[in-house]
């Protein structure tokens, strides 16, 4: 059998898996700096949970998993016989994978609501999954890395995790440009257009605009019933570039206003402190899932940057407020915000700049090669105490040509070996040579 993996998922060797680490180790740093708390839930939910939270496309994109055992044996023959696919895999379903980390939080939040202290803070990192079209920077198997606070609507959090969002980007050493919209002033456009009954399939399609262009936006707002006014309304709203624009068309809406209000104290909290990268308004940012209600983000990589003008990448990181997610479990007047970090993505991203640091591919610090037997005692109780004292630290496991030992360390990408001889350990002076550079220097265990 020739072996294969899933289509969207990919192996990782050990040097990307280090790389990938040093995201991780980055964002995670900054999560709990802020006061994010970490916790974890299954890879596998409940369908009834999942479903209804993502829109009608994301729903699409689940996926189920079979019930244990013979799954088809309580599956209605009627509607196996009809090849009613919907009908049959609510018999043959009741799991899924997480599609992403939000919904699993909120029915966390519900279910452990005594346990928790409000505010809560919280950030995971852990792979979900989407049965969308894999190609770059898209795949079927990710990780998110998200950053949520629930139980409180104070604006301040807006504004914490757009420094939150800049400082990993900062140090990552990207260039980002934080884009910030509100569902209000989208709820606002839905009034004065006429589609205030059909905002989500307004916001859906508005939400594609940098990816299908107007032509096609306006195509299928009117197959979702906006008619030839409402479309001229969105396309003068799509058109404005600032809230000052913005302010006036909206000023026959409340919800709108509001809108607008929010997201201008967001502004004015940011701008009273340092900042790294761009913070814009974006008013075509509409992000598409069902439960935002205020307050949206969408991060993208700075092409003006010098050095990134000819990256071509989606979205890096995004998020926004919901008013209140947990509802929809049973427990009300619970307000959430968050922030979710592409790591794919910005992995993907970096490698293209290559703006990985030199070290973050590295695993060892030491790789000890023995020339004879005695040596490789030798070694055995050096590397032992190496270790012990928290070096990275390895021994090659058998004495051979110095040639081949050497060979073996460059692959590894190990920066330096410590060359063992006999008379290394009688003296307890040991050859280190560096591989980058070929030089080779005496040195003693203490030094090391």
């Amino acid at each position: 059998m020739k072996p294969s993996i899933p289509k969207g998922t990919r192996d990782f060797l050990p040097a990307e898996v280090r790389r990938r680490d040093y995201i991780f180790e980055i964002i995670r740093k900054h999560f709990r700096r802020f006061g994010y708390q970490p916790i974890e839930t299954p890879v596998m939910e409940n369908l009834t949970t999942l479903t209804g939270k993502y829109g009608e496309e994301g729903d699409k994109l689940l996926f189920k998993v079979l019930n244990n055992g013979d799954f088809l044996g309580k599956a209605n023959s009627e509607d196996l016989a009809a090849k009613d696919s919907n009908k049959v895999l609510s018999s043959i379903s009741k799991r899924g994978l997480r599609y992403d980390l939000t919904v699993p939080f909120a029915r966390y939040v519900v279910m452990h609501q005594n346990e928790l202290a409000f505010p809560f803070k919280r950030y995971a990192i852990m792979p979900v999954w989407r049965a969308d079209r894999p190609q770059k920077g898209r795949y079927q198997e990710f990780y998110q890395c998200d950053a949520d606070v629930v139980g409180a609507d104070s604006l301040l959090y807006e504004a914490e995790l757009t420094q939150l969002l800049d400082a990993v980007f900062h140090e990552l050493g990207l260039k980002a440009v934080i884009r910030l919209n509100n569902r209000k002033i989208l709820a606002g456009l839905a009034d004065i257009a006429g589609m205030a009954d059909n905002m989500m399939d307004m916001t859906i399609t508005i939400d594609k605009l940098d990816k299908i262009g107007w032509d096609k936006v306006a195509e299928e707002l009117a197959t979702r019933g906006a008619d030839a006014g409402a479309i001229q309304v969105i396309k003068q709203f799509l058109d404005a570039k600032d809230l000052a624009t913005v302010a006036p068309l909206l000023a026959e809406s409340s919800v709108g206003r509001q809108g607008i209000a929010e997201l201008q104290e967001v502004f004015d909290l940011v701008a009273s402190q340092p900042i790294h990268n761009r913070i814009e308004f974006d008013v075509t940012l509409a992000r598409g899932l069902n439960y935002y209600t205020g307050c949206i983000y969408e991060v993208a990589v700075d092409t003006t940057a010098p050095g990134q003008e000819k990256i071509k990448m989606g979205s890096i990181a995004g998020g926004g407020r919901y008013a209140d997610l947990t509802s929809i479990f049973g427990m009300r007047d619970m307000p959430g915000v968050g922030i979710s970090f592409g790591a794919e993505r910005i992995y993907d991203v970096l490698e293209e700049l290559n703006a990985f640091p030199a070290d973050a591919a590295e695993d060892l610090q030491y790789l000890l090669l023995c020339l004879d037997d005695e040596a490789l005692a030798h070694g055995f109780g050096l590397v032992s105490r190496l270790r012990a004292r928290g070096v990275h630290a390895d021994l090659y496991p058998k004495t051979t040509k110095l040639q081949k030992m050497m060979k073996y360390a460059d692959q590894r990408g190990v920066p330096k070996v410590l060359i063992i001889g006999s008379e290394e350990v009688k003296t307890g002076n040991y050859s280190l040579k560096t591989m980058a550079t070929g030089e080779q220097e005496k040195v003693q265990e203490k030094d090391l």
